[in-house]
This record gives C-alpha cells, sequence and structure tokens, in this order.
C-alpha cells in the first residue's frame, strides 16, 4: 500500500502539526500518542518527525507495511 491519498499532499516526514490535521484530533492527542510510542517517531534536536510509514502503521495496525529498499 503507498501513501497516495490523505497523505499526498504531505512531505515524507510529517510534523506534529501535520499528524494533527491528518487525524482531525487536538495538539495535546498527538503529542501524547508520540511521547507514548502509540505513534512511533523520530526526535531531531528535540522535536517530532514522523515518517509516514509510522502514520500509516498507526492508522492501519492490522495491514503489514514494508519499507522500499
Amino acid at each position: 500500500m503507498n501513501s497516495d491519498g490523505i497523505l499526498s499532499g504531505y512531505n515524507d516526514v510529517l510534523l506534529p502539526e501535520d499528524v494533527q490535521k491528518i487525524l482531525q484530533t487536538g495538539r495535546n492527542t498527538v503529542y501524547t500518542y508520540l511521547a507514548e510510542g502509540k505513534i512511533k517517531s523520530i526526535r531531531i534536536g528535540g522535536k517530532y518527525r514522523i515518517p509516514k510509514l509510522y502514520l500509516m502503521e498507526f492508522m492501519y495496525p492490522d495491514m503489514n507495511f514494508e519499507e522500499a529498499e
């Protein structure tokens, strides 16, 4: 599965604000998910960065996503 559709207008690496818009949820909810690891992320300079693949894994937990090599 590719990230066409709701994620097609976004960069490959998302900001928490992007995730908030995509999930249509509040800022605190997104940061809670990130802090608890419910949405996997990378911390760069103390800031969260979320690869699209990680968000797809959160949104569709029953699907098997494999990174393209």
